[in-house]
This record gives structure tokens, sequence and C-alpha cells, in this order.
């Protein structure tokens, strides 16, 4: 460090000076001396002792040096110097920023011991057992996290951060989601955490429920663009063309009548509106696209192909022309000129790999709802040769080779698949689905869409395949019940099958 940081350090001692204090501290910081830095935090605590500006110092550097242990005295004491309209913003951010922890359960105890004498005051006591149930589902203690969650909530089920913590818990630990219902019924116009919601359940493909929350949402606050179109989304991913096209027009409409919302909501609400396209638009013409295109989509399912094509015909933006030209594309190949189709993509240039790699997926979808299984596998067969290991590309080619009674190559496909993204999900429902159908190795069959269905719980189209599997074992009852669930998740026509065939036997 030189003698730069120890002549600052001494002055700093003789004047007592905050910001010479702060400038050692700075120096050994920048020399990568965290020993050094914390001397003289220390130094800088003993001089002046109510140093709010010392303490988060000292906090950061021991969390950052790996010394968790010592840091519950300085933390407690930055928390009672911390005025009290700013602590529980200071509470809800201690998991967070003991996360760095290597010992995760070691943050949890910190955090549970820093926070006692606020965990039963009525002005904190909300904000603490949120932050303390946080900190225990860091640490895989759902059941503690979960006791506490409710016991926050029931202090006060108006308050959004129990509902926050319900949600994060809800993809391990169901039982949460009672806590963010029963807010909601308190708190109908809690919109950020409505939004969140959505986003949960469309994360387990639970698109009825995410649907009624919408439309909840929607009738409680009309203005909010990206709720529209999220709706939209959803009816158009149900095959529901007329509510989604409502939604859809709604959707344009606000967007064209104001600037494109930046606030959290809409940042929420964007994020939760497509599983292809979680970004917020970044401008009116991006929005603009979005809701065309889905209109587009909507067109399509009502079998209007012009109208479909004359919501095409308004999109003019380059960044997103690779997906105009498939959808327009598959518009042409749903009027059986699917080589038209199929020379329309493939001159499409290409600026990236990127570009490439989206072309083949889009010819393969041609193809693949032109029922061309060979000629979509072979373009497929083609582009991991290119593009090798690239999981998407040999996911779809498993498809295919099932298709085209290729069962060997599909599962030799899907285990490559699982091999090179162990929480690809779909991969293990596939293979099990496939074992499933066939009627053989069975408990295998269970074992991986079980594997499945922990990587995303309640997902209907999962939990289908296992109500599927569990009746192929000969286990009715709890056939049955799994159909059901997935048939109320998502009223799918091959769920209704399935669930059809069951009870009929």
């Amino acid at each position: 460090l030189g003698a730069g940081y120890q002549l600052i350090l001494d002055a700093a001692r003789r004047t007592r000076s905050e910001q010479l204090f702060r400038r050692a501290t700075d120096i050994a910081l920048q020399g990568r001396a965290g020993d050094e830095a914390l001397v003289a935090v220390k130094a800088w605590r003993v001089a002046i002792p109510d140093s709010v500006d010392a303490l988060r110092y000292e906090v950061q550097l021991l969390v950052q040096l790996n010394r968790s242990a010592e840091v519950v005295e300085p933390l407690g004491a930055l928390i009672k110097a911390t005025p009290p309209s700013e602590r529980n913003a200071l509470i809800g951010a201690l998991p967070r920023f003991l996360a760095r922890s290597s010992d995760r359960a070691q943050a949890a105890q910190i955090i549970e011991q820093v926070l006692l004498p606020y965990a039963d005051a009525p002005e904190t006591r909300v904000a603490a057992r949120v932050s303390i149930g946080r900190g225990w589902l860091g640490a895989i203690n759902g059941e503690k996290a979960l006791a506490l969650a409710q016991n926050a909530h029931e202090t006060d089920r108006s308050a959004e951060a129990p509902a926050g913590l319900a949600l994060e818990m809800m993809p391990g630990t169901p039982a949460a989601e009672e806590i963010v219902k029963e807010h909601l019924a308190a708190k109908p116009d809690s919109n950020a955490v409505r939004l969140l919601y959505v986003r949960t359940l469309l994360a387990s493909q639970r698109l009825v429920d995410a649907t009624a929350q919408l439309e909840t949402l929607t009738k409680n606050s009309p203005n909010l663009p990206q709720a529209w179109l999220t709706l939209g989304a959803l009816h158009v991913q149900l095959r529901e063309p007329v509510p989604a096209t409502a939604a859809l027009l709604k959707y344009i409409e606000l967007v064209q009548a104001s600037d494109m919302p930046t606030s959290e909501i809409a940042a929420a609400a964007a994020a939760a509106a497509s599983d292809e396209d979680d970004a917020q638009p970044s401008s009116k013409e991006d929005a603009l696209t979005r809701g065309y295109l889905l209109l587009s989509q909507a067109a399509d399912q009502q079998n209007d192909f012009k109208a479909a094509e004359a919501w095409l015909a308004k999109i003019d933006n380059p960044k997103r022309a690779l997906e105009v030209q498939a959808r327009r594309a598959s518009l042409l190949a749903r009027d059986g000129k699917v080589r038209e189709a199929r020379d329309l993509i493939r001159r499409l240039p290409e600026k990236s790999p990127e570009d490439a790699r989206g072309k083949v997926l889009a010819e393969a979808q041609v193809l693949r709802d032109a029922k061309l299984w060979r000629d979509a596998s072979d373009v497929l067969a083609q582009a991991n040769k290119k593009f090798p290991d690239d999981v998407d590309l040999m996911y779809e080619q498993s498809m295919m080779a099932e298709k085209l009674n290729r069962l060997a190559d599909m599962e030799r496909l899907l285990r490559r698949v699982i091999e090179l993204k162990p929480d690809h999900q779909h991969a293990y429902n596939a293979l099990g689905y496939s074992l499933a159908e066939r009627n053989v190795r069975l408990p295998e069959a269970r074992t991986l869409i079980k594997k499945a269905l922990e990587l995303s719980p309640g997902e209907p189209s999962i939990t289908d395949s296992l109500g599927w599997v569990e009746y192929r074992l000969g286990n009715r009852e709890e056939a049955v019940r799994l159909l059901r669930e997935a048939y109320r998740g998502q009223p799918d026509a091959e769920i209704a099958a399935h669930l059809g065939e069951v009870l009929w036997v």
C-alpha cells in the first residue's frame, strides 16, 4: 500500500476526520488489502463511535472477507443507529447482503440473532420476520421460512413483504401460495404482487390460474398495457382467439395513446408477458410489434389468413424481422405453400450465428406444422452438425425422431440433452412419457417424470404425464387425481383425452 495509507490513517486518528478515515479505507480497498481496510474502519469506529458510515464499511468488509461470524455486533449497531423511517428497508436488505456468505445456515442464524430485538416490535415485526424467513429459505429450510412468512402475514395481511417471500417459496413449498391468495383478498389493488404471482403461475404453466389473475388485474387497473399484453398472450396460448384479440386491441390502444410505462409494475408485467421474450419493451415500436405478432396469431387461429397477414404488414421493425417472416412463412405453409414458406425463411440474411440458428428453428417449425416429419428431422440433423450440443436443437430433433418411430434415436438424443443440461425438465418428461405411452419400463418412466416435476412443480403437462404413468401402473385413483389437477391448470385436449380414458375404465 505504500506510505500513503499509513500517513492518511495517522492523520485521521489525530484529527478524527471521517473524510480521512474513509480515504484510508478506500486506499486499502483499491489495493485489495482487506485486512488493512478493516484496521482503518475499526480505528474509525473508536475515534467516532456514532459514525454510521464506519459501521456500514465494517459490515461490508467482514462479509467480503468471509468473516461473517464477526458481523453480529456491528450489524446490530448499524440497525440501531439507522433512523426508524429507514430501518425496515435495511432489515429487508439483510438476506440479500449476507447471501454472499459461504455458509448460508450461519448467515440465517446471524440474521435471526441480529433481528431478535425487532421481531416482536410492532413497527418492525413484519419486516424482521420476513427477513429471517428469507434467510432460512436461502439455507434451504423451507419449513422454518414458511412458518415465519405465515406469522408475518397474520400480523398484517395487507403487507406485501410476506406475500413476496411466499412467492419465492411457491415452487418448492406449495403451501406458501395460500399466503399470496389471502394477501390479494385483503388488498385487491396489490398490483405488483399480483403480477409476480402471474409470473410464478406461468413458470409452472398454470395458464388458467394466471389468466384468472390477469382478468382481475385488468378489471381493477384497466390502464396497465403490459397486463393486457400478458392476458392476450395467454389466451393465444390457450387457443382462445376471440378474448385474445379483445385484450390485444386494448393493449394496442393504450400503447398508442401514451408513452411506454417504465414503473416497476410495468417491468414486472413485461417479465410475465411471454416465455419467449421476457424483457420489457425498449420502445413504442417494440411494444406495438409484440401486439401485432400476437394479433396475427389470433387471426391465424380463426383461419383468417388475410387478417393475420394484415397485422404482420403493420410491422416495420428490423430487430424482429426473423420473427415476422417466420410467422408469415407459417401462414404460407398453412395455405399449402410449404415450398414458398421455406424459401422465405432461407432468404433471410444471417448477421450472426444466432440468426442462422433461428432460421433453422423457424424452418423446422414450418415443416412440423405441415407434418413433414422427415424433412424437419433432416433440417435439424444438419443444424446439429453446425451447432453441436445445442440442447434446443437436439430436443427438437428428438421429437421428430419420435414422430418417425425412431425410438432408439429419440432416447439417445434426450439422454444427451439431460447430460448437457441436467435441469431440462422437458427432456425428462418427454423420455418418461414416451416409455409410459409404450407401456414399457414404467418404474423408470415414473422416476423420470417425477424428476421433471421436481424441476417444474405443478406444471400441468408434466402432471399429466405422471397421471398417465400411474394409470399404466394400475394406480387408477392417483391417476385420476393427477389428471384432474393437470386439467384444472391447463384444459388441454390431450390432458382431457387422458382423463376421459382413465375415467371410462
